[in-house]
């Protein structure tokens, strides 16, 4: 018997916590976009993972667009939040506390091989109760992978700030968007140059920075399941790929396409 799939965001039962006997455990959702899990925390480590769809992570100040090919860890204690982007199976793996594999309470991204991929695959298809010796190989295989997993820096900051909080809401659900910094500054009853003055106050970079930021979040996972790079700078609000490219080339030192072919 695999774990159970639930199709809603309530809390799950204690029975699926880790446990020093069981160190690593999984819970299954299949959600639909738009759904949102709420701040909140655990005791225990987490592993945010999705086998298909895209959702976004936030936590610790910080934002993060989740694909399939990518994992956030979440380090016990810590609050986040989910929002669904695609309909989603979210598989988040729950390590204890004694067990985690990083230091400390930074979150970060990280690139899923195809080994831990499995690994959580497997780990799902065990039964909530079970204490045998495969449940305890796959916990500890899958600790070590994960600490030999690279981690990926592109967290998307936050503000504190009301005056920015909305906007930089309404930027991560449609990053596509033409509006500029001065369309942004007349529907939040600002001047501009405050608008400009709060996003380096509280985000350490100028709202142009900051959007492209946000634009490459949400390209990562279009690019990696197949959308034509022309659709990706099209949804994105770039004028043409090659303006793209371009800004792609100048964050990351290569092409898109070079860049995720090495992924």
């Amino acid at each position: 018997m695999s774990v159970p799939v639930v199709r809603h965001t309530q809390p799950w039962p204690d029975c699926y916590d880790p446990t020093p006997d069981r160190p690593v455990t999984l819970i299954a959702r299949d959600l639909q976009t738009a759904e949102h899990l709420l701040p909140h925390t655990h005791p225990f480590g987490q592993l945010t993972h999705t086998r298909d769809g895209v959702i976004r992570v936030t936590a610790a100040g910080s934002s993060w667009i989740v694909p399939p090919s990518r994992a956030v860890w979440i380090a016990p204690g810590v609050v986040h939040a989910v929002t669904v982007l695609q309909p989603t199976r979210l598989r988040p793996v729950r390590i204890l506390a004694g067990r985690t594999p990083f230091p400390g309470e930074d979150c970060r991204v990280l690139d899923v091989s195809n080994l831990l991929r499995e690994l959580i695959h497997a780990l799902e298809q065990l039964p909530p109760v079970e204490t045998a010796q495969r449940a305890t190989l796959l916990s500890e295989l899958m600790l070590d992978e994960l600490a030999a997993s690279p981690a990926l820096p592109m967290p998307v900051p936050l503000p504190r700030d009301k005056r920015l909080v909305t906007l930089c809401e309404r930027l991560l659900d449609d990053p596509g968007t033409p509006l500029t910094l001065a369309d942004w500054a007349r529907q939040a009853g600002a001047s501009e140059r405050t608008l400009a003055r709060l996003f380096e106050r509280e985000l350490g970079m100028s709202f142009g920075q900051w959007r492209q930021q946000v634009r490459l979040a949400h390209a990562a996972p279009l690019i990696a399941r197949g959308m034509p790079l022309a659709r990706v700078a099209e949804e994105l609000g770039y004028a043409s790929q090659s303006a793209f490219s371009q800004m792609f080339r100048k964050t990351f030192g290569c092409s898109p396409s070079a860049f995720f072919a090495c992924r």
